[in-house]
């Protein structure tokens, strides 16, 4: 009885240790598989080194040894396989599988911020600061132009101005952003220059004269700074058609108060009475003795009685006569001012009336 009882705890103990054998053997199987090296043909890195675990897989404990300084960032080197496997051995790695390979490429990952990107944060962090307008009316010139910035990749954070200064004395701004990575640590970017805040203004593209007319391909539209400008600077549509108060000068922004709107009537210009009232349109020759654009009243002389009267421009070289411009003389008998200011006693060269009461027929 004690005899199978020894000879059944054999043949269990016996089949445990064939049991831990044949699994002791598949793990050492399993990890000469899993530690056969290979080499990587395209290596990135988003830090300033190239360790051993980038440039080959399977590396084990030795994937952390640095063994190259990474490109510039945002660039991409080459490495010959032989220089590498010279690397490896140096740091008790063989048996690397090149795979054939004759050389790696090695990129160096980055996070680039472009030049217009930076102007135009910069922009929003000075916006409406110490008597700037919007940030799209900046115009920026840099101390130093600074062009794309390039950080590593793991800074993903936003810009964020942590100082943001402006003197409007002298157009000075100073501005410094912090951008976070991803271990919570911090890039700091400082930029400075002068801010210049500017509108859009109606230039000219020519020298204009006094009392000029301008057309549409004398005025043209640019950005220029708001204190050249002033605070009435004239729109192009508006500037349009207009007529010069003063001479212009070519490149010149143009001022609402530069302009004025163009003389229908001229001094010593011969122009067209006109006297429209209840049932009478008259029309006679007369000269303008002052300038005056539409609406302006002017005095200008009839030339059939020499007599000087005063009315509103209402068209080129027209003029209307009203009723009380014009006063009887005391010596004559009360008759129609029209007739007084026609000169009754002679016909004049040019008139018109219109009659609009109904006339009697003549009785055979």
């Amino acid at each position: 009885m004690i005899a199978r009882a020894l000879l059944l705890a054999t043949a269990l103990i016996a089949a445990s240790s064939a049991a831990a054998v044949a699994q002791t053997q598949e793990t050492f199987a399993n990890r000469n598989v899993i530690a056969a090296p290979v080499l990587r043909a395209t290596v990135q890195v988003s830090g300033d080194l190239v360790r051993i675990g980038d440039v080959i897989d399977n590396a084990g404990s030795a994937g952390q040894i640095a063994i190259y300084r990474a490109p510039d960032l945002g660039t991409t080197g080459s490495l010959s396989v032989a220089q590498v496997l010279n690397t490896l051995r140096a740091h008790q790695v063989i048996g690397v599988d090149t795979r054939e390979l004759k050389e790696i490429s090695v990129t160096r990952l980055a996070r680039t911020l472009e030049g217009k990107d930076i102007e135009l944060q910069i922009g929003r962090a000075l916006e409406r600061r110490n008597g700037l307008g919007d940030a799209a009316n900046l115009s920026l010139t840099f101390d130093r132009d600074p062009g794309d910035v390039r950080l590593d990749a793991g800074f993903t954070g936003g810009m964020l101005p942590t100082i943001a200064r402006y003197d409007n004395r002298n157009g000075r701004f100073d501005v410094t952003f912090e951008i976070a990575n991803e271990n919570g640590a911090a890039a700091k970017l400082r930029f400075t220059g002068t801010a210049i805040e500017t509108v859009e203004a109606a230039v000219l593209a020519r020298n204009i004269e006094r009392n000029e007319i301008l057309k549409s391909s004398d005025v043209m539209v640019e950005r220029r700074p708001k204190a050249e400008v002033g605070t009435d600077p004239a729109a192009r549509d508006r500037a349009v058609g207009m007529q010069a108060r003063r001479q212009l000068r070519a490149g010149q922004a143009i001022r609402t108060a530069d302009l004025a709107k163009p003389d229908l009537v001229q001094r010593d210009q011969n122009v067209t009475l006109i006297y429209d009232a209840p049932g009478i349109y008259l029309t006679m020759r007369g000269k303008a003795l002052d300038n005056g654009t539409e609406g302006d009243v002017v005095n200008v002389m009839n030339l059939q009685s020499k007599r000087t009267l005063s009315g509103t421009v209402i068209g080129r070289g027209q003029v209307s006569i009203s009723p009380a411009s014009i006063t009887p003389t005391a010596s004559r008998p009360q008759t129609s001012d029209a007739t007084s200011s026609l000169g009754a006693t002679q016909p004049a060269p040019v008139a018109v009336a219109t009659v609009s009461s109904p006339v009697a027929p003549k009785t055979e």
